[in-house]
């Protein structure tokens, strides 16, 4: 009888680690994802960058290019 305790108390730290083992598996796939997923997004431009890249293709002109930058500045 005493045997039968013993070994069901072996079986729950297994099972313990096993858990545990299991929620730091989980923790460090989950960290690996959330970095992929923030790499892969895509970076902001600066509003100044955007306004050059308009002017550059001519959808606006000099007159409102320099009017939309002292605004952003």
């Amino acid at each position: 009888m005493l045997h039968d305790g013993f070994m069901g108390g072996m079986w729950y730290g297994w099972i313990f680690w096993l858990v545990i083992l299991i929620v730091i598996g989980w923790v460090i796939v989950n960290q690996m994802n959330k970095n992929k997923r923030d790499s892969q997004l895509p970076q902001q431009e600066s509003a100044i960058n955007i306004l050059k890249k308009r002017y550059a293709k001519g959808e606006i002109d000099k007159e409102e290019f320099e009017r939309m930058k002292k605004d952003l500045i």
